[in-house]
């Protein structure tokens, strides 16, 4: 059977156009053509498959044009009585119809005693849009079929069939070879539903069909959400503004940030807000909820001074009934920070509400997340690790002082809170994984706990893949697995083979007071530098615990 025979002839009173086939029971064509259907039938016929006969067919959706030669909105979907057994049209990428040199482009359709349909053949004049709605086309020859009564709603084609755009202006005097068609860019803003048919412009397939099926998903569960601000909170405040008249439904706010919105972090923002709506919503109404642990923080801030690479800022503070108070904050050179952390450590135990549970947490630049602070001495006169002696955890400053990765981890809490235990997401030595698909995976598996076999300065960008997800905790041995070129046995391996059974069953809001443990068992060992865990790293990310962060840390004047 022709490839062609997607294309369809339409018939409405007395007028008469061109349309295609976009699924069994679907046809796309211009509204002017199906204008007078309230009082007149609609026909639809196939001239390549002249067995189906005239099929009548109903107007779907409306573009919204207001019946002017000017006016925008020119498209119509017909639905038809029955199902065509015919494979439909095959779209093009956006654009497609424009190149160096422009390629021809082919509309068939159905001009004065042509029942069986006549070829045109026309090229692209410009990527330009004509008040942002049309691209015009000229003929590529003085001769031959125009563009006349009878091919609106045509669909343009490449020379290899695929469907670039529909024709919807035509010649309006004898001899004139020029017409306008709709792009399918532009088609997408009137049947939001095109969106799934047509490739995606300038975004990953695998991002546009994870958006879509959330769509689909969220009206099918009929998830009540806005969809207007689901696309404001997508674009961010220098996006595309709405649309007039805003969304009327989900599914068409989410071919518009698909379509008119050329920032792929808008795709990414709406599907990831949409799948954390639907977590929530699918979450069983019954289902236990637990508070954050009760931890009283100890903050150790350290970060560049700005004052040259050996001065550090270091600020020290403490939280009491959710209230942060500084202990002390310098500047200082990197050999003496070890020393005035000490101190005031020590000084900040003195802010805490007796009997509280203290965690003492390091907000550090990215680059120094493997620095040993674990093994860091409590104190001139204790030698005690200040990880044997304490909770202690690390975190990462970019991800702390970010709104944005604050709100995700914090949904994200709430639910591991809800889990009785959470399975270790393992990042193996020498993993091919792309980074972009480790974040994926991460996100997509919504993964609570995630261990690596490498040090973050071995395998920097599938860790930062982590940090990005956002994944709440993260562990690895700061001195794993140098690389996957090595001999023998992995100590990342043996690293995460312990760490997997050690985790396992252990909420994650508990996992500081268990690794802190683990550090002591591997520090009291006989053969403590053989130990699998001996210098595990332990980041923990609970905004709820750190309800106020301050402002940027400042160089205080000496």
């Amino acid at each position: 059977m022709s490839n062609a025979a997607w294309h369809t002839r339409i018939v409405c009173g007395n007028e008469v156009g061109a349309g295609f086939l976009v699924s069994a029971r679907q046809v796309l064509t211009c509204a002017h053509v199906v204008w007078r259907s309230d009082t007149s039938a609609v026909t639809v016929s196939f001239p390549h498959c002249k067995e189906l006969g005239e099929v009548s067919a109903t107007v779907a959706v409306r573009g919204g044009w207001a019946g002017g030669a000017a006016d925008p909105g020119d498209l119509a979907l017909l639905e038809l009585d029955r199902e065509i057994p015919l494979a439909p049209a095959v779209f093009a990428p956006p654009g497609a119809e424009h190149g160096s040199p422009s390629p021809e482009l082919v509309a068939y359709g159905f001009p004065r005693g042509y029942d069986e349909g006549m070829l045109a053949q026309y090229r692209a004049v410009s990527g330009t849009l004509i008040a942002d709605e049309w691209v015009q086309l000229e003929a590529t020859t003085p001769h031959g079929q125009a563009l006349e009564p009878g091919f609106s709603g045509a669909a343009v084609t490449l020379p290899d069939g695929r469907v670039v755009g529909m024709v919807s202006a035509v010649a309006g005097a004898k001899g004139v070879r020029v017409g306008r068609m709709l792009p399918t860019r532009v088609m997408a803003r009137y049947w939001p539903e095109l969106g799934s048919l047509v490739p995606p412009p300038g975004h990953h397939p695998d991002t546009v069909s994870r958006l879509c099926a959330l769509a689909r998903r969220a009206e099918a569960a009929g998830l009540d959400v806005d969809p207007n601000r689901l696309y404001v909170d997508a674009v961010g405040p220098f996006g595309p503004p709405l649309p007039d008249g805003g969304f009327p439904r989900l599914w068409w706010a989410a071919q518009y940030v698909q379509w008119e919105v050329t920032a792929p972090e808008a795709v990414t923002r709406f599907a990831d807000r949409l799948a954390e709506l639907l977590a929530q919503r699918e979450e069983p109404a019954n289902r236990p909820h637990s508070p954050a642990p009760g931890w009283s923080p100890i903050l150790v801030e350290i970060d560049h001074s700005g004052a040259g690479g050996d001065q550090v800022t270091v600020e020290v503070s403490a939280y009491r009934d959710g209230q942060r108070r500084p202990v002390g904050t310098r500047r200082l050179p990197r050999a003496v920070v070890r020393s005035y952390v000490q101190e005031h450590i020590d000084q900040a135990f003195t802010q805490l509400a007796p009997g509280a549970d203290e965690l003492v947490a390091f907000v550090l630049p990215r680059e120094w997340l493997n620095e040993p602070v674990a093994h860091w001495e409590c104190g001139v006169e204790d030698s005690t690790p200040l990880g044997c002696a304490y909770p202690l955890v690390v975190a990462d400053r970019s991800r702390h002082r970010s709104g944005a990765a604050r709100h995700r981890l914090a949904k994200k809490w709430q639910r591991l809170d809800a889990a009785p235990g959470t399975a270790l997401h393992r990042v193996e030595c020498g993993t091919q994984e792309n980074p972009a698909g480790l974040r994926k995976r991460l996100r997509e598996d919504d993964a609570g706990l995630a261990g690596f076999a490498a040090p973050p300065g071995v395998g920097r960008p599938h860790f930062e893949a982590g940090l990005n997800a956002p994944v709440p905790v993260l562990l690895w041995a700061r001195t794993g697995c140098p690389g996957s070129d090595h001999d023998g046995p992995c100590s990342g391996t043996a690293f995460l083979d312990g760490l997997s059974a050690f985790v396992a069953g252990l909420p994650p809001s508990e996992l500081p007071r268990h690794i802190m443990e683990l550090r002591e068992t591997a520090d009291a060992a006989d053969a403590s530098d053989e130990h699998w865990a001996k210098d595990v790293q332990l980041l923990w990310d609970d905004p709820r615990c750190f309800p106020d962060p301050a402002p940027s840390l400042h160089s205080p004047l000496a």
